[in-house]
């Protein structure tokens, strides 16, 4: 695809509503922002009432009250405004409760790729709005890339190992005109960096934890008293039963310990069958297929059939496999890859990139032919 990395040095919008999470990142973000002339607010998101809440939030979280702290410092050290919002409703709704339900459904739900798709990036763009602010900002690991056609992506960061643009692949496209992450173009310790630099509190924080709701607790504990656990059938490929289980959601695709069954070779989890309650167990080799059916979230079918070679990638550390776009019907949509992979596991998303540019993202609803 033709077009251009939109860097904040070059950009024409001059006030800037950044969303701080008390990190080094949208830290960092901020003193980048104003290094570069723009005027900025930092903003963060109190996605939880601390009081009632049910889950403790660690220290370690981008939602902890510390981490609210950590942002008001920051904007006070290097002169900024600093406001916090409420999204408690929305994340409550479209995250945490999204989360149970699916695990409770068998499936393996991405909690980060729908906070930023509907909390974080909806908050953003309202405020800024009801602000009058020309562009919104977050501290990830990404680029927007402009095409040709002046249609707007997300893309990878130049940093690979840092690259958050699959978090980001569910974003509405057209969010994205006014979106700028100072951060694309930059390795983490260069951030740090700049943070020792700038005399931030902040500079050697470690990173937030990915799912903040969990807090210390296995997911086991987590989904207690929130989901249904009914015992059932474990089963091989073949469908005899070798043992038994306490409840769907406490499995995932691919998992490996704890099953509980005794054999003479390593076995894992190739699927959860919701409608039987069953647990089905096979050989690592029964993890691997071609195919996938998927709910997509948004498509460019023009720049993902124009793609030289389109690759999908199925989890955030899953190297992106060669694949193609078989068929799309509405918001559904199979998917055929080049070789098999493993472990597709259904509520999991699926972004789809033209080299370093995300032209699509969905969520898996089963491996295997539509």
């Amino acid at each position: 695809m033709k077009g251009e990395y939109l860097h904040i040095g070059t950009s024409e919008n001059r006030s800037v509503l950044l969303a701080m999470s008390g990190g080094v990142d949208s830290a960092v973000s901020a003193l980048t922002l104003l290094e570069a002339g723009h005027r900025v607010v930092g903003l963060t998101m109190k996605n939880y009432c601390y009081g009632d809440f049910d889950a403790a939030v660690p220290e370690r979280s981008c939602c902890s009250t510390e981490a609210i702290d950590d942002a008001r410092a920051v904007c006070q050290r290097i002169g900024i405004r600093h406001m916090v919002v409420s999204t408690e409703e929305l994340f409550g709704r479209e995250v945490y409760r999204n989360f149970i339900d699916e695990y409770a459904r068998a499936r393996t739900p991405n909690p980060c790729v729908r906070c930023n798709s509907i909390v974080r990036f909806e908050t953003l763009v309202q405020w800024a709005d009801h602000m009058g602010f020309d562009a919104v900002a977050t501290g990830h690991y990404a680029r927007v890339f402009r095409s040709d056609q002046g249609r707007h992506y997300v893309a990878r960061s130049t940093s690979r190992a840092k690259d958050q643009s699959y978090f980001l692949s569910a974003l509405d496209p057209a969010f994205l005109p006014r979106v700028v992450f100072p951060l694309g173009d930059r390795e983490k310790e260069d951030v740090r960096a700049h943070a020792r630099d700038g005399g931030l509190r902040v500079a050697d924080k470690p990173d937030s934890q990915e799912v903040c709701f969990i807090a210390t607790r296995t997911l086991k504990e987590f989904l207690e008293g929130k989901v249904a656990m009914v015992p059932g059938d474990v089963v091989n490929v073949a469908g005899d039963v070798v043992g038994h289980h306490p409840g769907l959601a406490t499995y995932t695709i691919g998992q490996r310990r704890g099953l509980g069954i005794a054999g003479g070779k390593p076995q894992y989890v190739v699927a959860l069958d919701a409608d039987s309650n069953t647990v089905v167990l096979g050989d690592d080799d029964d993890l691997y297929q071609r195919e996938l059916a998927c709910e997509l979230a948004w498509l460019d079918e023009s720049a993902a059939a124009s793609a030289g070679t389109l690759a999908a990638q199925i989890r955030s550390r899953h190297d992106a496999q060669p694949a193609r776009i078989v068929s799309v019907a509405g918001r559904s949509a199979r998917v055929a890859f080049a070789t098999p992979q493993r472990a597709l596991a259904p509520g999991q998303t699926i972004a789809f990139y033209d080299g370093d540019v995300v032209v699509g993202a969905g969520v898996i609803s089963a491996p295997g032919p539509a």
